[in-house]
């Protein structure tokens, strides 16, 4: 009737017919579970091109035992670069290589299994102690001697001037050789001569202490830490002397013959 007071009307609840979701979500229940999404995707992502890198560019390498000193030290780091001889290029005299061993200076030792290589290949494992770091003397084609009367290493006929990574007190060999390195193979030496198990210590077994130019996994670029230490391992000076293979007393491997 007029003037009557209107019944109240009760409003639907949602969900109920005549009743439209207006759609609109409660704030904070997407935006926490859509940001752990994107910061999953994200560390993924990260992880994938750390893996990539190390599968295929650089890898850190732990430097295991004094062989090396005192260019390198039990403990430290180096950057190894694994393209440095990719697209035609070839492992130099002088250069610091990091190389797995297995045949070579672990002759008898077994390829490692396909699983193994695999988490190698992607920076995941370095093959226990089958991997090495060592200087490269000399390579294919080159004749290697010690010793000169004048007591140093020659290569080709050309004696190396050592002085600038040779550890302080050593001499260059008190092992007496004089080999020519196949071609593909490298001869290997650490800086530390007289604490280094290198090339010397296999002539004889099977490989002769060669080692193959394809089990080079890189050079080592940098010495990265302790970061007191950080610098580049260049290739000294000495070895410029020496020339191309084939310029004196060595044939064959690389280089460009006079």
């Amino acid at each position: 009737m007029p003037g009557a007071d209107a019944p109240e009307v009760e409003e639907p609840a949602a969900g109920q017919p005549g009743v439209e979701e207006s759609g609109v979500e409660e704030p904070g229940v997407e935006g926490p579970s859509r940001f752990s999404r994107d910061l999953l995707l994200l560390l993924g992502i990260c992880l994938l091109v750390l893996l990539l890198v190390n599968a295929f560019v650089a890898r850190p390498f732990a430097v295991p035992s004094g062989s090396m000193e005192n260019t390198l030290r039990p403990g430290d780091r180096v950057l190894v670069n694994q393209l440095a001889y990719d697209f035609g290029g070839h492992v130099r005299r002088g250069d610091v290589v990091v190389f797995d061993g297995t045949g070579s200076f672990l002759p008898y030792a077994a390829e490692p299994s396909a699983p193994k290589r695999l988490l190698s290949a992607l920076g995941l494992a370095w093959g226990d102690n089958s991997v090495y770091v060592k200087r490269v003397i000399g390579i294919g084609g080159d004749r290697v001697t010690c010793c000169g009367t004048d007591g140093r290493i020659r290569v080709n006929g050309v004696p190396l001037d050592e002085s600038a990574y040779l550890f302080p007190g050593d001499v260059p060999s008190q092992v007496p050789f004089d080999i020519v390195v196949p071609a593909g193979k490298l001869w290997m030496m650490g800086d530390h001569r007289s604490n280094s198990r290198d090339s010397r210590d296999h002539l004889g077994e099977p490989g002769g202490g060669f080692v193959p130019e394809g089990k080079v996994i890189g050079r080592a670029d940098w010495l990265v830490f302790p970061f007191g230490r950080w610098r580049g391992l260049d290739r000294p000076a000495g070895f410029a002397a020496v020339g191309p293979v084939g310029a004196a007393e060595g044939t064959g491997g690389h280089g460009e013959p006079r």
